[in-house]
C-alpha cells in the first residue's frame, strides 16, 4: 500500500458549531441552499437532503430582516451547523448572530464602518462563533480593480488581506476565509499566495464552477491540486445543480485523495468488450441502491477476470465478473460464488451486511474503551 504522501498545511482551529475547521480536523464539506429563505419548510428539507448525503455544514443566505426571522426558525428545527450569508447590512449579522447562527459570512470591507464592523465582531463574540471572508473574483473592490485591470492572483490576496486587517485590528481571529474564482489558475494561484501569509484555515472552493459535470471537473483540478499541496481545510463545489449533488462531489474528491472517507468507494471496470454482465447497468444500480450508505467501505465491481482478481483482493468487498456465476472475495480472499444475473441484488446484501458487522464491531469497542472516535 502506498503511503499518502499529502501533509496539511498547518494552520489556526476555529469552531463552526459543532464542526472544527482547520488544526487536525478532518476536511469538512459545505454546500448551500437555493431555496428561499422565507420558504422554512423547503429550505429546512433542503438543509436535511444535504445532511443525510454528509454535508458536514450549510450555508443559507439571508438577505433581508425577514429573512433573519426565517432563519431562527431554520435554526430550530435543524441539526447541522449554519453559516448565514450577509451583505451589507450590519443589523442583519447582529440579528441572525443572536438566532443562532453558528458562522456569519461577511465581508468586512462591505458591511460599513469600523464602527458596524466593531458591532458585528462584538456579536460573534457574545454567541461564540466564528466568521468567514468570503472573496471573489467578481465582486473585487473598484480600486483594486483598478489597479490590477482584471482579477488576479495579487489582486484577490490584496483585497483578503484588507479584510483580514479589519479583524485584526478588532483582535478577532476566530475566522476562515476563501478567495474564488471561476478559473482553474487564478483560483489556485490565490490560495497559494493566501496560504504563504496567513495561517487561518481556508474555505476552498470555485466559485460559478458550471453544470454539474463541467463543474465537477473543474473543482477537482483546482481543489485536487491545492488539497494535494496541503491546502485547504474545508470545502464547497459550486455547482448549477441540487445542493446535495455538491455534497457527493466534496466526498468523492476526499475519497480519492485518502483525505477521508463517506460511504463507499466503489472500484468498477470502464467496461469493454471482456465483460461477462453490463457492467455500467450494476454499478448505476448499486450507487442508487446504497446511496444512504456511510460505513466507509471499498466495493471492486470488475466485468472479467483480467484485472478483476488484483483489484478484489484489495476491497472490502470484490466481484470478479464470469458466467454463469461470478466470484467474490471478502476482505482480500476467496469466498463464494454468485449468480450474475443477480449481481445487484446480491452485493447490496453483503454490503449491508458488512454495514452491520463493522456498526457491532465499533459498539463492542465502545463499551471495551468507554469512548467513541
Amino acid at each position: 500500500m502506498i503511503e499518502n504522501p499529502i501533509k496539511r498545511r498547518p494552520t489556526r482551529k476555529i469552531r463552526v458549531g459543532s464542526v472544527y475547521v482547520g488544526g487536525d480536523a478532518p476536511i469538512s464539506i459545505q454546500s448551500m441552499t437555493n431555496t428561499e429563505t422565507c420558504d422554512v419548510a423547503a429550505t429546512v428539507a433542503q438543509i436535511q437532503r444535504c445532511a443525510d448525503a454528509g454535508a458536514d455544514i450549510m450555508r443559507v443566505s439571508v438577505p433581508s430582516m425577514e429573512a433573519a426571522v426565517a432563519f431562527g426558525e431554520i435554526r430550530k428545527q435543524v441539526n447541522v451547523p449554519l453559516v448565514a450569508d450577509i451583505h451589507f447590512d450590519y443589523k442583519i449579522a447582529l440579528a441572525v448572530a443572536d438566532a443562532g447562527a453558528d458562522c456569519l459570512r461577511i465581508n468586512p470591507g462591505n458591511i460599513g464602518s469600523e464602527a458596524k464592523i466593531r458591532e458585528v465582531v462584538a456579536a460573534a463574540r457574545h454567541n461564540d462563533i466564528s466568521m468567514r471572508i468570503g472573496v471573489n473574483a467578481g465582486s473585487l473592490e473598484k480600486d483594486i480593480q483598478k489597479k490590477y485591470g482584471e482579477p488576479t492572483g495579487q489582486a484577490l490576496l490584496e483585497s483578503a488581506m484588507r479584510h483580514i486587517d479589519i479583524l485584526d485590528r478588532l483582535d478577532f481571529q476566530e475566522f476562515k476565509i476563501s478567495v474564488k474564482a471561476s478559473n482553474v489558475f487564478l483560483t489556485m494561484d490565490a490560495y497559494r499566495l493566501l496560504s504563504a501569509q496567513i495561517d487561518n484555515p481556508l474555505h476552498l472552493g470555485v466559485t460559478e464552477a458550471g453544470i454539474y459535470r463541467t463543474g465537477s471537473v473543474k473543482s477537482a483540478i483546482a481543489l485536487g491540486g491545492l488539497l494535494m499541496e496541503g491546502i485547504g481545510d474545508t470545502m464547497r463545489i459550486s455547482l448549477a445543480a441540487e445542493p446535495e449533488e455538491e455534497v457527493k462531489i466534496g466526498f468523492d474528491i476526499l475519497k480519492s485523495l485518502g483525505l477521508r472517507s463517506n460511504g463507499i468507494n466503489f472500484i468498477a471496470c470502464p467496461s469493454c468488450s471482456r465483460q461477462e454482465f453490463n457492467v455500467i447497468k450494476v454499478m448505476q444500480s448499486l450507487e442508487e441502491r446504497l446511496e444512504d450508505i456511510r460505513t466507509p467501505m471499498d466495493v471492486s465491481v470488475i466485468g472479467c477476470k483480467v484485472n478483476g482478481p488484483g483489484e478484489a483482493k484489495e476491497a472490502d468487498i470484490g466481484v470478479v465478473g464470469a458466467s454463469p456465476r461470478s466470484l467474490v472475495y471478502r476482505n482480500g480472499e476467496k469466498s463464494h460464488l454468485i449468480d450474475t444475473n443477480q449481481l445487484v441484488d446480491e452485493i447490496e446484501t453483503m454490503v449491508r451486511q458488512r454495514v452491520l458487522e463493522l456498526e457491532k464491531a465499533k459498539s463492542k469497542e465502545i463499551i471495551r474503551t468507554g469512548f467513541s472516535e
